[in-house]
């Protein structure tokens, strides 16, 4: 059975959503739904219809699954109970602190419509938040760690975006690569968030806008930029345009800690996990796996299911288009 899926936006997120699709046998894209005006925007393949938003206005029987790719700090928060009464979705809401109010009041509008609404999933939070507790019922006696970067941040550059005064911009988080050395090696140290990572921000300022007044609301954003140590720098958009168009990202994951020290007579060792990414395009790779995730939802609704969902509750073999049979022959 062919998934009917429908995009809600269509920046960076969404185009890579297109992509994903496309990429997709068991996938058809019905339409692309934007806030623009339909007529002025073009699709990466002439054939995907564009349409306005307002005609997802009381859902649509021809989607399976809608996509939201809108951003974390003004949309989604909207747009995801929004559309969860009337479609299966999926978004990637980010924002770490806000999701379980974030799930509360999705799952509240999923259940009155009877639909599946996975939020927060990309890879992180998404692959790496299944990583952590992989990694943590594996090795209970010990510590995990996140480094994000060096790469350039979606939701961070969007709430970047968002600030008054600003016409352009986008965030960088780096990791201490000290710190991330001595985890490898097995050391476990105790670390603020300014500790692990600084974030770099490049701005493009509008006209009469004061750089003082806009840098101070960058560096005080809640869980954004507030608990990290945090350098804004006002540049061109010439400058914004040829030297940050590219956008690479990456991160890794480790666990630190011991096995054999529950009062037995094994020796204890140490034992380090790590998941890494190094991603060449952030978008793309955010927007494949909302898309692997999509056909998850589209399989947990067929089977009955209801309400609003995380990664913990998507089971390894609902994102492949593999049969259980496949699966358990080409990769067990």
């Amino acid at each position: 059975m062919t998934i009917r899926i429908g995009i809600a936006g269509y920046g960076n997120l969404g185009r890579g959503v297109e992509l994903a699709v496309r990429n997709s046998p068991d996938m058809t894209l019905m339409g692309i739904f934007t806030r623009r005006d339909p007529a002025t925007l073009t699709p990466q393949f002439p054939d995907v219809p564009v349409l306005a938003w307002d005609e997802l206005a009381g859902g649509r029987e021809d989607i399976d699954v809608l996509i939201l790719c809108g951003g974390s700090k003004t949309d989604l928060p909207e747009q995801g109970p929004q559309f969860a009464r009337n479609f299966h979705t999926v978004d990637s809401f980010d924002t770490h602190a806000e999701i379980p109010n974030y799930f509360s009041i999705v799952d509240d509008a999923a259940r009155a419509g009877g639909n599946v609404a996975l939020i927060a999933t990309g890879w992180d939070p998404g692959l790496f938040s299944v990583n952590r507790v992989m990694a943590e019922a594996v090795v209970p006696q010990g510590v995990t760690y996140t480094f994000w970067g060096r790469g350039l941040s979606q939701g961070h550059s969007d709430a970047v975006r968002r600030v008054a005064g600003v016409a352009g911009g986008v965030q960088y988080t780096i990791p201490a690569e000290d710190v991330l050395d001595a985890v490898r090696d097995g050391e476990q140290p105790e670390l603020s968030a300014a500790q692990r990572h600084r974030r770099e921000c490049f701005v493009v300022l509008e006209e009469g806008a004061d750089p003082e007044a806009v840098a101070a609301e960058i560096k005080n954003m809640p869980h954004y930029f507030a608990d990290y140590d945090t350098d804004v720098h006002f540049i061109s958009a010439e400058e914004l345009a040829r030297d940050h168009a590219a956008m690479p990202h990456g991160g890794t994951v480790l666990r630190s800690g011991t096995t054999g020290t529950a009062g037995g007579t094994d020796v204890e060792n140490s034992q380090v996990v790590e998941y890494t990414l190094k991603l060449g395009h952030n978008p793309q790779f955010t927007s494949s796996v909302l898309v692997a995730y999509a056909r998850a939802v589209h399989r947990m609704a067929q089977a009955g299911d209801v309400g609003a969902k995380t990664v913990f509750d998507v089971a390894p073999g609902l994102l492949s288009p593999k049969s259980p049979a496949e699966l358990r022959r080409d990769y067990l």
